[in-house]
């Protein structure tokens, strides 16, 4: 019986002892937390790897903790990193944060790539159809009919009255050889009629003259008629116009070719507009144009490209393009000033994006593909030619793929961040690259602080991460609240980082035990004895 009882009593003792040293049961809201860096974590959770820096600085901890400005470490865990693992350079986002962040994408899809090229132009008379007003014969201006800049003149309208010595030796030769073929018209004999025949050739070479001096044919016929020679000749205009150019003077004395007038047909015009070096290429003649001008608001004229001009203005970089267009009602004036809208040729349905959607770095062009679930994939691309909302895309994306047209920026920020702080989660991963800044752990003794420059002389233990001896040497603190922390004589446990090559920055500091603290100063002072701070850094 005794030896029963001796059982049950150590059974009881062992299992308070079980009971006892076993952990207490966390409340329901911890039993859901991610498990802690380095540990494996149970079904459901999420694994913590590390912490990170809030301000995005290279700073990580294998624990909780705050930043000088009190703001909390941001944890990384392990199922944002699967995305990098398998594909590098993905970057997936919360379904939270995508919302707040306003990402959109649209769908890669054949479309025609229309564009409409805008210019700026000015009004001018068609070189075709303006006339100079030059006598083929020498005068005098007798009469002005026309006798204003600007005047609007018909077809057929009399200018100016003109008296040449030539034209009324002309008609005068016609009338005398006119009148000798009369006059023998009735006589026999062949040397008569020989004569005759003389006779209405040189009247018919005095009329080719006055033909030839462009005397309207109007009045050569009169002449035939009546026999009679005219002192004046009457000059008409061959259109109908504006005079642009005036320098006949009642009275004045010209000379063969002179020009006396130039008359302009507005009825159709010139919009000569000048065009973008980079929009040349997508002209095409014969494109549509539409044109508007500050003197009709809302009225719209229509014509076409009909030339564009082989040379380009070195000085402004563009290319004149001529637009020919009806001018009802002259509205059109000379030397106004016209906004021009030119149709590009259509090159049929090509492979666009958005415009929005490419991130241009100068060097390459990059978009970011949805994969879904919130992982996004940068992929550079190869543009082709531009419209006004859609560029096209040569290579780097497929039809039916979908693109960030909104916010791409914000994502771009965010994948920089994550790669700049992918190899602090890594530390046995091999790379050839330069790693990360990350903070370092210590203890160390303050020997002296200098306050005009910021800076505190620490003796310090060895530094396992940094492969450092015990030694002394310099620190920044990364404010004040620390810099007042360090105070000559005390010992700290504290953390620093590498701002800047050879600038170590405190960034933590905290008391340690009093035990610890006294043989931690007495192995820096040791090891800082032999060891220059400054001799290798």
């Amino acid at each position: 019986m005794t030896v029963v009882l001796v059982l049950v009593a150590a059974l009881a003792a062992a299992g308070g002892y079980r009971l006892g040293s076993a952990p207490t049961a966390s409340p329901a809201g911890e039993a859901a937390n991610p498990a802690a860096p380095g540990s494996a974590a149970p079904p459901g959770q999420r694994k913590i790897l590390f912490y990170r820096n809030p301000m995005g600085l290279p700073d990580t901890s294998p624990t909780p903790k705050k930043d000088p400005m009190g703001m909390d470490y941001i944890p990384v865990y392990a199922d944002e990193e699967e995305g990098d693992a398998a594909a590098t350079g993905r970057i997936r986002i919360s379904t939270e944060k995508v919302q707040k962040l306003g990402v959109r994408s649209e769908v890669v899809s054949l479309r025609p790539l229309g564009k409409e090229v805008r210019a700026v132009g000015r009004i001018e008379a068609d070189e075709r159809r303006v006339y100079a007003i030059a006598p083929k014969f020498e005068g005098y201006v007798e009469r002005l009919h026309a006798n204003a800049t600007g005047q609007l003149v018909r077809r057929g309208q009399p200018l100016f009255e003109v008296y040449s010595p030539e034209l009324v030796s002309a008609q005068r030769e016609y009338a005398i050889a006119a009148e000798g073929a009369d006059r023998l018209q009735g006589s026999a004999g062949e040397a008569a009629e020989t004569t005759r025949r003389g006779m209405w050739q040189l009247a018919e070479s005095s009329l080719s003259r006055l033909r030839n001096w462009d005397i309207p044919e109007a009045q050569i016929k009169a002449l035939a008629r009546s026999g009679a020679a005219q002192r004046t000749l009457t000059v008409v205009s061959p259109v109908s116009g504006v005079v642009t150019e005036k320098k006949a003077v009642q009275g004045m004395r010209f000379g063969p070719g002179e020009a006396l007038y130039q008359i302009a047909d507005l009825s159709s015009v010139w919009v000569i507009a000048e065009v973008a070096e980079q929009d040349i290429g997508v002209l095409r003649n014969g494109a549509k144009a539409t044109v508007t001008t500050d003197a009709y608001p809302g009225k719209t004229l229509a014509g076409t490209i009909g030339y564009i001009y082989p040379m380009l203005n070195a000085q402004t970089r563009t290319a004149a393009v001529r637009i020919e267009l009806a001018n009802p009602g002259t509205l059109l004036k000379p030397g106004m000033f016209a906004q021009v809208q030119l149709a590009t040729a259509d090159s049929g349905p090509v492979l666009t994006v958005p415009i929005s959607a490419v991130i241009d770095s100068g060097k390459r062009q990059l978009v970011f593909v949805e994969l879904g679930a919130g992982r996004y994939e940068p992929r550079e691309v190869r543009l082709g030619a531009r419209g006004d909302e859609y560029v096209q895309v040569l290579a780097g994306v497929r039809e039916g793929e979908s693109v960030v047209v909104a916010a791409n920026f914000l994502i771009d920020a965010e994948s920089k961040l994550k790669a700049a702080v992918a190899g602090f989660a890594r530390p046995d991963e091999k790379t050839d690259t330069k790693p990360a800044a990350v903070g370092h752990q210590t203890v160390g003794k303050v020997e002296e602080v200098d306050a005009k420059a910021g800076t505190a002389s620490i003796s310090h233990e060895p530094i396992a991460s940094l492969k450092w001896p015990a030694m002394t040497m310099e620190f920044k603190a990364a404010n004040d609240a620390i810099f007042k922390a360090l105070k000559p004589g005390s010992v700290v446990a504290f953390e620093f980082v590498e701002r800047g090559q050879g600038e170590w920055v405190v960034t933590r500091v905290g008391p340690v035990k009093a035990a610890a603290g006294a043989a931690s100063a007495e192995g820096a002072r040791a090891g800082a004895a032999g060891t220059n701070a400054h001799a290798g850094h």
